[in-house]
């Protein structure tokens, strides 16, 4: 059973940074690709980070490139979303999700709350 945990989530000022963990299994971890996703009030749940199978490389929607930073944390079993420079679009729930290999993920933790205030 795929579990995923986040946590991280809360109020900031724009300009401001949060940073987002997903916790799970030391199985799921090693065995599926994590990533974040994220879901604004009346819009569609929309990809934010990720790796690439097989290379490793991280990758990530054009909206966050350059402020947001996906990395994982191999001892704790966990993978955390550095976001920086927040903007006002930002706010949303935000979604850890879990795939294998290439097919689409098709897990998901229960979110965090991310809001931006100006």
């Amino acid at each position: 059973q795929v579990q995923l945990e986040e946590s991280g989530g809360g109020l900031v000022q724009a300009g401001g940074s949060l940073r987002l963990s997903c916790t799970t299994s030391a199985s799921t971890f090693t065995t599926y690709n994590l990533g974040w996703f994220r879901q604004a009030p009346g819009k569609e749940r929309v990809f934010v980070a990720g790796f690439l199978p097989i290379t490793d490389t991280t990758h990530y929607a054009d909206s966050v490139k350059g402020r947001f930073t996906i990395s994982r944390d191999n001892t704790k079993n966990m993978v955390h979303l550095q976001m920086n420079s927040l903007k006002p679009e930002d706010p949303a729930v935000y979604f850890c999700a879990a795939r294998y290999g290439l097919v689409e993920y098709a897990y998901w933790g229960q979110g965090t709350q991310v809001t931006v205030s100006s």
